[in-house]
């Protein structure tokens, strides 16, 4: 899917266009081969500039064409994908290409919230033909959406810690395991957005005013609270989990103490009716209060069997 903008100069409106024209923005959502070809017929740039955004295992990196003056610049970018009936946070990476001052595109496999929010005109005092300031509100974004993203995981392990401690349920259990993956992915795609973020500050591989730098400089600090942040919540998870683990293997020695203990129980009485119903003499069998003799006895023995027990605390 193609869709290309133009900011209006004298209004600064956002308008969807048919043709691309010098200072537009061209969004490009998992495109076809025909679509790759014709947009970089369009804009005289490479396919792979375009192709190595459509790469779900690409990490985040600045490559530049020295000859044309296109830069790439690739960013993980949070994403909520659906797996079954779970709702599983993960990131996809996104790319920018800043084409010699004249266009700018971006490439995504999926659509998701930073894009979405350029389109329906949510995020304010950006144009399509200030490409580089565009580039950093994205980034600025991107910042932003992962902090949103990290307080609904803090949130949704809180609301999974309150149901096991009432219950012990594996579905529980596997949502609290996806959220720690999840920490795990948005820990390692902020790290790598923040060198990304650092070497453009640094490296001047694109032309900043003052009002650029400030807004790249927002996004770096809120991209170092991310990270702080979901380390914070990685490492409360991860000592949830040992805990909850600890909690199941002593409820699992419990139950199996328990049992334990009852077959001992049922194994004195068990016993004692084995030996009497030998085919052999045995004492009392010819007592006329014989039987209430021996279900005496058995009584008796497994009451003191219990007591022995209860006091070894094997019955709690």
């Amino acid at each position: 899917m193609i869709r290309v903008y133009n900011s209006e100069l004298e209004t600064n409106e956002l308008k969807q266009v048919k043709d691309i024209n010098k200072g537009s923005w061209i969004n490009m959502v998992n495109p076809t081969e025909d679509e790759i070809k014709k947009v970089c017929q369009a804009v005289n740039i490479q396919e792979d500039f375009i192709r190595y955004s459509l790469d779900y295992e690409e990490k985040a990196r600045i490559d530049e064409e020295e000859e044309d003056g296109t830069i790439l610049f690739i960013v993980d970018v949070p994403i909520i994908e659906k797996e079954k009936d779970q709702e599983i946070y993960t990131t996809m990476p996104l790319g920018m290409i800043v084409v010699r001052d004249e266009y700018f595109i971006t490439v995504a496999l999926k659509r998701n919230l930073i894009i979405e929010g350029f389109e329906k005109k949510r995020i304010k005092g950006f144009s399509t033909y200030k490409k580089s300031r565009f580039l950093l509100q994205i980034m600025l974004t991107n910042a932003s959406h992962y902090l949103t993203y990290l307080k609904q995981i803090n949130k949704e392990t809180e609301i999974a810690e309150s149901i096991l401690k009432h219950s012990m349920k594996n579905r529980e259990l596997l949502k609290l395991l996806n959220l720690e993956k999840s920490l795990v992915y948005f820990t390692t795609s902020l790290k790598s957005n923040e060198l990304v973020m650092e070497k453009t500050l640094r490296g001047k591989i694109l032309k900043l005013y003052d009002e650029d730098e400030d807004i790249l400089e927002d996004a770096i600090i809120e991209n170092k609270q991310a990270i702080e942040m979901s380390k914070i919540y990685s490492d409360i998870l991860n000592g949830t989990m040992d805990a909850y683990a600890s909690i199941i293997s002593n409820n699992l020695n419990g139950v199996m103490k328990f049992l334990t203990s009852i077959t001992i129980i049922l194994a004195i009485p068990t016993l004692i009716a084995s030996l009497w119903g030998m085919n052999v003499p045995v004492p009392l069998q010819n007592h006329p209060y014989g039987f209430v003799i021996l279900l005496s006895i058995c009584i008796i023995v497994t009451i003191v069997a219990i007591f022995i027990l209860k006091r070894r605390d094997l019955l709690d």
